[in-house]
């Protein structure tokens, strides 16, 4: 089993696509990159501790790799907004791929390559690929918040569909 974390906005909207693929054993929504030990949702949500809010993934390399990931990842975010995801704005909700090891660092890189060669976005990838730091677990009631709340979970979703579709329609994407 091998594990990778992504963070792109707010972690209830991007535990589902991933837990829904074969091969994805565990999704779990935490924090990472910041400067306090074992900080709590409100510390975060604060944009004091310097945590992105992210989701850890274990999942099994023979029935879904790491490239596999990154890609489902470029389609749950906008990796031209480096100061947040949709309507959810600030430091804790930047679009970051962790890395675990150089292998996956090779492919993060290589997969964003590939993305800002496609003309699919006309303004830069800002995406950050960074060495994973410390993972902290969030409290329960953040893990399968969709599954705990459908109907703000569907409300959230939503939000973001209806910010995609502003972006689009200003000329931010192609």
């Amino acid at each position: 089993m091998e594990k990778a974390i992504f963070a792109g906005g707010c972690f209830w909207c991007m535990v589902e696509p991933f837990e829904d693929q074969d091969g994805i054993l565990s999704v779990t929504s935490g924090y990472t990159g910041g400067h306090v030990e074992d900080p709590t949702y409100e510390q975060v949500k604060s944009q004091t501790t310097g945590h992105t809010e992210a989701v850890e993934i274990v999942f099994d390399p023979e029935k879904m790799s790491f490239e596999e990931l990154v890609e489902i990842y470029w389609n749950q975010t906008d990796p031209t907004d480096a100061m947040g995801q949709f309507m959810d704005r600030g430091d804790s909700y930047r679009p970051v791929i962790f890395y675990l090891n150089e292998k996956q660092k090779q492919i993060a890189e290589s997969s964003k390559l590939k993305l800002e060669q496609s003309g699919r976005y006309s303004e830069p990838i800002v995406t950050k690929i960074q060495k994973a730091e410390i993972f902290y677990r969030a409290e329960e009631e953040h893990q399968e918040f969709y599954k705990k709340n459908p109907r703000r979970y569907k409300q959230e979703k939503m939000e973001r569909f209806d910010w995609q579709e502003a972006k689009k329609e200003s000329g931010s994407n192609k």
